[in-house]
């Protein structure tokens, strides 16, 4: 009786003596908090600048990225709209007098983009409803239907036809194109004639036939080399690059004289 007391009391104190050090212990860390969902939409440019020399014959511009869910037929949709520095712009219509082609009614529209091009997944008409393409400019007749300037619809269609003639406007002439089910890319067609400033484009995710994520991608176009040095001297010296080129002109002209002569 007497060992199993001892036994008994040696137990309980050893758990009196491990009371303070079990309460000294820290406590369970909290749980970690759920991960945060990614964004929706992620798109990069392949250069955020063009650079435009004499031998500058156009370019296409890489847009890429990547969403958080498929892309398709039965999933998300991607529209990709690249536009340039807007700018005044008259419309002349040409009218025959006399027997020779002469200026006649004239349109001006305010704030038309030098540069317009648009790609996507579908196209833009199925993917969205009037009002909202028409808000966003998706496409050449929302983007016509928003100008300001003269209604009459001659004028407008005219102004299309021009800048489709010049390449200055493209509208999903290649789609986005999708690789993996959720990484996508397209190439914006950039013409010869581009002019320089700042540009845009736009990258839009839509689900549900609603815009659910938009991203901006900003880029420059900039002459550089001996195109940058002619573009300063027709600013800075108007009258001295309009000499030159009238002797070079001449200078041209005399020289092709001179060989068919010998011919």
């Amino acid at each position: 009786m007497r060992r199993g007391a001892r036994t008994a009391c040696g137990a309980l104190a050893l758990l009196l003596m491990a009371g303070p050090a079990l309460a000294q212990r820290d406590p369970a860390p909290p749980p970690a908090p759920p991960p945060q969902p990614g964004p929706a939409l992620a798109a990069e440019l392949g250069q955020p600048r063009i650079e435009v020399t004499t031998a500058f014959t156009g370019a296409d511009l890489l847009v890429f990225g990547a969403t958080d869910r498929l892309l398709g037929p039965d999933g998300d949709n991607v529209i990709v709209l690249g536009m340039g520095p807007p700018r005044d712009l008259i419309v002349r219509q040409r009218v025959r007098w006399l027997g020779i082609w002469v200026n006649g009614p004239s349109a001006r529209f305010r704030e038309v983009p030098n540069y317009y091009a648009v790609a996507s997944t579908a196209p833009v008409a199925g993917l969205l409803d009037e009002a909202a393409r028409r808000e966003r400019r998706l496409g050449l007749d929302m983007l016509v239907a928003r100008l300001s300037g003269a209604r009459d619809p001659t004028f407008r269609t005219a102004l299309t036809e021009l800048k489709q003639r010049t390449d200055q406007w493209n509208e999903e002439e290649s789609p986005v194109e999708v690789s993996g089910g959720r990484l996508f890319h397209a190439r914006l067609p950039l013409p010869s004639t581009v002019t320089t400033g700042d540009y845009v484009v736009q990258v839009l995710l839509v689900r549900a036939n609603r815009v659910i994520a938009r991203q901006e991608l900003p880029f420059r176009v900039d002459r550089v080399g001996t195109a940058a040095q002619i573009a300063d001297v027709s600013r800075g010296w108007p009258l001295l690059y309009g000499a030159v080129c009238i002797a070079l002109a001449a200078l041209a002209g005399w020289l092709g004289s001179v060989l068919f002569r010998r011919n």
